[in-house]
């Protein structure tokens, strides 16, 4: 496999001399800047017990009937294709993925398909009595959502939900062996910025990796705005003049955290910057929604209709097919510095982190 193709931001396709006849049916799922496709994030509902501001409205936002969510054999028939075809992580997102009942039996057979890495993001509030079973039944690790430190701002921006309820989470998933434990934290200009320090402080006591994420066009509302998201250059300035941080990552690495160790040895951060500094060249994630739609970027409204090839019987060809399709027709970016970008129709919460 040749590497990838260094290709410029940009939501418009730009084939670099490989037209769709071109597409691969066989070998990994690569697309047509050589990306190879690896990870593979499998929401399992759009439902949430919480609203934060940065995702979803406090009232009025409707959700998908039980019937058109993909069933756990269905999820399951669907990530065995995908091992297949190469993919070697997988990370069971929402909504908040908790909220569904028997998660555990579904990660039981996820774990048995084996891949390399079986991950799960969650906001912590269902964790604690369950991280044990999750554990047992093979997830690996998991990372957990915490936009504030100070019990009434986190409700603020939470709108729902107890700060002393996920950290007890932490503590709990640290116990069943869910780590690296990592802690996302979205930063919102004016509201939660002037914990950057205190979140920094928190990684170096606790030795848990704090992710500081840049507010991303994906919210319900419709409200984002750019002078409300908090660059990530910003973070490494304003946490490197008090403890210098040592960068980790290497320049080909997939993963969308850049990541720093503290020059002292003292834990670790990354910065996921998708917005100022966008990770695109390197992309290799795939997103399958919770009622069966197949998406090649966050930003992007191409779905590909698994749950329906499925529910008529179609084979697990058919389905390859359909992955490497999604892959092939990927942009080079998710372009929301074009002129004419537009938010996707869908929010963070129906697509699926």
């Amino acid at each position: 496999m040749t590497a990838a193709v260094p290709v410029r931001i940009s939501v418009k396709p730009h084939l670099v001399g490989r037209d769709a006849s071109a597409m691969p049916h066989e070998g990994p799922l690569v697309d047509r800047y050589g990306r190879v496709h690896s990870d593979l994030r499998i929401s399992v509902t759009d439902r949430c017990n919480l609203r934060c501001v940065y995702c979803m409205p406090e009232e009025g936002l409707s959700f998908l009937p039980q019937r058109d969510l993909l069933s756990f054999d269905e999820i399951l028939r669907v990530a065995r294709v995908a091992r297949g075809l190469g993919v070697t992580a997988l990370r069971i997102t929402g909504g908040e993925p908790l909220v569904r009942k028997g998660l555990p039996r579904l990660v039981g057979g996820l774990a048995q398909i084996g891949f390399d890495d079986l991950a799960m993001t969650t906001n912590g509030t269902e964790l604690a009595p369950q991280a044990g079973t999750l554990a047992a039944a093979g997830l690996r690790r998991i990372n957990i959502s915490c936009d504030s430190l100070r019990p009434d701002r986190f409700a603020a921006i939470r709108r729902r939900g107890d700060l002393a309820v996920v950290l007890d989470a932490m503590d709990a998933a640290e116990r069943a062996g869910l780590t690296p434990l990592k802690i996302n934290v979205v930063l919102l200009r004016g509201q939660n910025d002037d914990e950057i320090l205190d979140f920094a402080e928190f990684a170096r006591q606790t030795g848990r990796i704090v992710r500081f994420i840049e507010f991303m066009p994906l919210d319900a509302e419709g409200k984002w705005e750019r002078d409300r998201l908090v660059p990530g250059q910003e973070v490494f300035e304003r946490i490197s003049a008090v403890w210098p941080l040592v960068a980790q990552s290497d320049a080909s690495d997939p993963a969308p955290a850049e990541r720093f160790r503290f020059a002292d040895g003292q834990g670790e951060i990354g910065l996921i910057s998708t917005v100022t500094q966008p990770f695109c060249g390197t992309c290799n994630r795939l997103r399958l929604t919770a009622d069966g739609d197949l998406r090649n970027c966050l930003f992007s409204d191409d779905e590909r209709g698994v749950r329906d090839t499925l529910r008529r019987g179609g084979t697990d060809a058919e389905l390859s097919l359909l992955f490497r399709q999604a892959v092939w027709a990927k942009f080079p970016g998710h372009g929301i510095d074009e002129p004419g970008f537009l938010s996707p129709a869908r929010s963070m919460s129906m697509i699926g982190g």
